[in-house]
């Protein structure tokens, strides 16, 4: 007879995350079953191919996946260079997937997840019932799967933040979709190129990301007259704005925020600050003309890259006892260590099964997803959250307890709240993370639209502090 203990663990999303916790399961002997939304493994990986990351290859290899490759002779690629998300996709995920064949299935949607016979209000022996699993497939076909576990790495990717201050879409946002973009754009792509080369385009957010759109679309300014970018910050500019350059301990992140910051040296872009957009509308061209909630108009934009972090997607997880933290939608006991209203430098540390854990058992929110709207997420975070959660799944308490992960310092710190907070700066700016007391920097600024230096912004989603 089947029971609960013979069943699967599965693994929503193969994504890094998730194929990592399927190669731990397979060194315990537990079988587990990754359901992928996309058409091949590392979907949404994929979809930023061109983007490089700016952690190494000896950063975003975990060590049961490496074990599981190597009797393949994969051969892991120099640990000090930096691929791209599509090198990773090919080089990594794409061979991990193959390597544990069946126990992948790809455009394998998950709709729903519950309790056998339970749905969320039922107590009477709910924990004695094995998870169910509802999934969709691109045929049309529809499947029950029952689970002993179910681990969700399926990220934030499909559900970015709107242009809109509030957190809502900015009226006339969703009818101006045709000249608005929510990922970094591939400029290499030529059809992509055409779209913003010689063309006014605006750039919203303040992380790695905008950085990346900014110094891409410097790229493309050099190349073809009349390209130049308008960037959008909800707060002043100040010492920390562009990262922590070159005392950034991951290296690469540091030069996004100086290539951000030369782009507009070099007045490639111009920066309006304390700008919270509350309209977009079009002029008689079909131009964008975005209104702050001051009642300050830019002038009219071509474009608009919208780059203002993502959040995390529950609606198929509505069945199952989550305990999530009501403002970043992470889970209760995470959400204190990732808190950009309230961590700073050397705060937050790696964790388990424990701060990942719900009132629901056997359910567990990993990688990206776990994070909620948090913007500090590391891949190798994620690599130990499934170590850990696998151990537990697995009985092996003292291991799922263990911390097996050092983090650079400036991996995780830095945010908003008291960060950007006036009455909590310091005066010290010497480290990546310290926050520097407010000053006004006078660089390209947009027509009519002076600098206006103010403490309130979004959670950084990149530069010095973000991932």
């Amino acid at each position: 007879m089947t029971t609960t203990a013979d069943l699967p663990v599965v693994v929503i999303g193969a994504g890094p995350a998730g194929l990592a916790a399927a190669a731990h399961m397979v060194d315990r002997g537990i079988e587990p079953l990754v359901l992928e939304a996309g058409e091949a493994a590392g979907a949404t990986v994929r979809e930023w191919s061109h983007v490089r990351l700016f952690s190494t290859w000896g950063e975003i290899v975990d060590p049961a996946a490496e074990k599981l490759l190597a009797p393949t002779g994969w051969t892991k690629p120099d640990a000090a260079t930096y691929p791209s998300g599509g090198d990773w996709a090919d080089l990594y995920l794409q061979p991990l997937a193959d390597v544990l064949g069946d126990r992948v299935r790809t455009s394998a949607r998950v709709t729903g997840v519950s309790r056998t016979g339970r749905d969320r209000i039922v107590d009477a022996d709910r924990e004695a019932q094995p998870f169910v699993v509802h999934v969709a497939y691109t045929d049309d076909r529809e499947e029950r799967l029952f689970a002993r576990a179910v681990i969700d790495a399926s990220g934030t990717w499909t559900t970015p933040s709107p242009a809109g201050a509030s957190g809502l879409p900015a009226l006339g946002e969703k009818t101006a979709a045709d000249r608005i973009t929510y990922r970094v754009p591939d400029l290499k792509n030529p059809a992509v190129r055409d779209r913003y080369a010689g063309k006014r385009t605006v750039v919203i957010g303040s992380g790695a990301s905008a950085f990346t759109a900014l110094a891409t679309l410097a790229d493309l300014a050099k190349d073809e007259p009349g390209t130049h970018a308008v960037w959008i910050l909800r707060r002043g500019i100040s010492g920390s704005t562009f990262g922590g350059g070159t005392a950034d301990q991951l290296p690469a992140r540091g030069a996004l925020g100086l290539a951000a910051k030369a782009a507009v040296d070099n007045g490639h872009a111009d920066a309006v600050t304390g700008f919270r957009t509350e309209a977009i509308d079009r002029d008689e061209d079909g131009r964008l003309i975005l209104t702050g909630e001051d009642g300050r108009r830019l002038d009219p934009v071509d474009e608009a890259i919208v780059l203002t972090g993502f959040r995390p997607d529950h609606s198929f997880l509505s069945e199952v006892r989550l305990g999530l933290d009501e403002r970043l939608q992470a889970p209760v006991k995470l959400a204190p260590l990732i808190d950009p209203n309230q961590h700073s430098c050397g705060t937050v540390y790696p964790h388990g099964h424990r701060e990942l854990s719900h009132p629901e058992p056997g359910i567990y929110l990993v990688g990206m997803k776990s994070y909620g709207r948090a913007p500090t997420f590391l891949a190798m975070t994620g690599y130990e959250q499934v170590r850990s959660v696998t151990a537990a799944i697995a009985g092996d308490t003292e291991s799922a307890d263990r911390v097996e992960l050092t983090l650079p310092e400036t991996g995780v710190c830095g945010g908003a709240g008291l960060f950007d907070d006036p009455a909590t700066e310091q005066a010290d700016s010497g480290g990546c993370c310290t926050t520097p007391a407010p000053a006004l920097v006078q660089i390209g600024v947009a027509t009519s639209l002076p600098i206006a230096a103010t403490a309130d912004e979004e959670p950084s989603s990149g530069g010095c502090c973000g991932a």
